[in-house]
């Protein structure tokens, strides 16, 4: 059973960027209740922290003659496990048995009153996730904030880690180092409070697909709405700047040269997004999330990986272009 405990505790706040499409006037729930999932969800229950916790996630046998591997994917910040239905289909009909959970704080799952959010805790959550399903080696492939967790995850398990594929990943820099202004927990939470739900769709349309929209993109526009603006956006609107912070505080590429597992890059190089830009002096701004630069950086820094560029797209080449982004993945993860 979800727990919802803690909903109306915290001041009320919409996800930024969260555009409202046709979500149900009452919202969804805390744990994103009402809000059909592409395939059967479930729920994996732990301790964390000294609270009882849980995880949502789909769990997809092989829909093509199975090849007895495992792809495990991350969703990013203003993402969830269903966005990536289009990528589940794909590697399905490619023979792999795939795994796509939402993390604490996120869409399914747990939003905690407290919680001590860092990627080696999201890994550590996964990683138990993955031991209660028996699974042991695993392909994991992370977008946006998720490219962040699944370095992160690469590093802590190297072991268990056949394939890493950063997908747009955010964290290719450091942007405090670079000069953006730092946020608190508490500034986070107050910008939070005056983002509208146009400003939202204005937002994706402008950094994630370089001005371009398609109707299919509302469902999940629907989706993050409906999660903000329902009975829980107290609690949801905590985590989010909780998050935010830890996305801000906690680079990971300085790490890059430490991976010891065969890595893809995969690169919509019209990717404008850089946390805190917003805020960042125009010299500053004017240096940062350029992405067919960044690109070609980490993967000089990660030892033999590989770069592949999506000419003209933008921070979702997997919802840009199904087709053309699940052959270049289903090619990339070939051991």
């Amino acid at each position: 059973m979800r727990v919802a405990k803690i909903a109306g505790m915290l001041m009320s706040l919409t996800l930024p960027g969260v555009a409202l499409a046709q979500a149900p006037a009452a919202g969804y729930g805390q744990q994103l209740e009402g809000f059909a999932y592409p395939h059967a969800l479930h729920t994996f229950a732990f301790q964390s922290q000294g609270q009882a916790l849980e995880m949502g996630y789909m769990d997809v046998a092989p829909s093509g003659k199975a090849n007895g591997r495992t792809a495990v994917l991350l969703h990013g910040k203003n993402f969830c496990a269903a966005t990536w239905e289009d990528t589940i289909k794909g590697l399905a009909a490619a023979g792999y048995r795939v795994v796509a959970p939402d993390q604490v704080g996120f869409c399914t799952s747990t939003k905690p009153e407290h919680y001590q959010y860092s990627f080696q805790q999201l890994a550590s959550n996964t990683h138990a996730l993955l031991q209660k399903l028996g699974v042991d080696k695993v392909s994991v492939v992370g977008h946006s904030t998720g490219g962040m967790l699944a370095t992160r995850f690469a590093l802590m398990y190297p072991a268990q880690t056949e394939k890493l594929v950063m997908v747009n990943p955010i964290g290719l820099e450091d942007w405090k180092a670079l000069g953006v202004p730092y946020r608190t927990v508490d500034q986070w939470y107050e910008r939070e409070l005056k983002v509208t739900a146009e400003g939202i769709r204005a937002y994706e349309q402008k950094t994630y697909y370089d001005g371009r929209w398609k109707p299919e993109y509302d469902k999940w526009v629907d989706m993050l709405a409906g999660l903000s603006n329902g009975p829980g956006k107290k609690v949801v609107a905590w985590n989010s700047a909780l998050i935010y912070d830890m996305i801000f505080t906690q680079p990971v590429f300085y790490e890059f040269p430490k991976l010891q597992v065969p890595t893809v890059l995969m690169i919509g190089d019209a990717d404008t997004t850089a946390i805190g830009s917003d805020i960042a002096p125009p010299e500053v701004k004017a240096r940062i999330g350029k992405y067919p630069v960044l690109g070609k950086q980490a993967a000089q820094m990660i030892p033999g990986a590989q770069l592949v560029e999506f000419k003209g797209l933008g921070h979702a080449p997997q919802m840009e272009d199904p087709v053309g982004f699940n052959k270049a993945l289903v090619k990339g993860l070939v051991l």
